[in-house]
This record gives C-alpha cells, structure tokens and sequence, in this order.
C-alpha cells in the first residue's frame, strides 16, 4: 500500500472507547456555561469531523445527526438546526476523507475550511427560517477558528495511536 505523503510512520488502530471518549469530552466542553458567542468555535463539530475523515467507518453521519440533536436540546436551538450542520459536515467529511488525508495537516486545515463554513452556513440558515436573530458578521470567524484548530486536534488525537520507534534492526516496519 502506497502511505500518504506526510506520514513517516504507520498508525496503531484506535480504540474505539478513545473515539468515544473524545467525543464526550467534546461535548462537554460544547456544554460548558461559559457563554456562546458567534465567533467561538464549534469544538464537537471539530472532533466529529476530525473522527469522519480518519475513522469513516466507525464514527458515520448518524452520530453526528445524534450529537446535532444532544446539542440542539441543551442549548435551547431550533430542534435540527444542529442536527442538520453535523449531519452534513459528517457527510462531506466522509466523502473526503481519501483525498484529505493526502495533504500535509496545514494544507487539510485548508481543505476543511470550505466543510466547517458550510456547515455553520446550513445551521445559520435553519435559524433565519423560523425566524431567530442574525448573531453578526463574528459568526464567519468560527470556521476559521475551527481551520486553525484541525492541526492541534490531529496531534492530539493521533498521538495514542503514533508507534514508538522500535530499536529492533530485523523488523521491516
């Protein structure tokens, strides 16, 4: 198999109770009382794309609607509004998740821009339909937020499962 450009080692599978575990912590965080402002990122929308794009298979479309639903319920939003953000942003992570992870991170910060502005576009527009308030202008810093955010989340999210090097001089790999 051909590796990625960028990667000079190979990964451990996750653990699936790590996907999981950094999914509530996301939406723990997400649930703090520390105030929503419209410039703020979206740090569950972050870590559900981020597990889309590396584990498509084990973190899909329906789990996003799910947290969408979690999140709209305890914010007190439009029931879907993110349900259908995360629910998109979940689809076109997935669908680019083999070219994606061809780019080094700063260029995926890049490439992932276009997915978290949608997705906050979509959320913005189920708000303005059933008649909710415009936040501002400050909401289109949110995405950019979450693009700078994407490389510190992949190192942290990647590093348990990087390998250690191995010292042994007789194993290929």
């Amino acid at each position: 198999m051909i590796m990625p450009r960028g990667t000079d080692q190979l990964l451990l599978p996750v653990n699936p109770l790590f996907i999981a575990f950094s999914l509530l912590v996301a939406l723990g965080l997400e649930m703090l009382p520390v105030g929503r402002h419209a410039a703020s990122p979206d740090l569950l929308a972050l870590v559900l794309v981020f597990w889309n794009v590396h584990q498509p298979l084990r973190v899909s479309v329906g789990l996003g609607f799910a947290l969408g639903l979690v999140i709209d319920v305890h914010q007190g939003a439009v029931l879907g509004q993110h349900a259908l953000a995360y629910t998109l942003m979940s689809f076109l992570g997935i669908a680019a998740h083999r070219r994606l992870l061809w780019f080094s991170l700063p260029n995926q910060a890049l490439q992932i821009l276009p997915l978290f502005l949608v997705g906050h576009l979509v959320a913005l527009a189920a708000r303005l339909l059933v008649g909710g308030m415009f936040p501002g202008w400050s909401l289109l810093l949110a995405p950019v937020g979450e693009a700078l955010l994407w490389p510190l989340v992949a190192l942290l999210l990647l590093a348990p499962q990087r390998r250690a090097p191995d010292p042994d001089e007789n194993r290929p790999l």
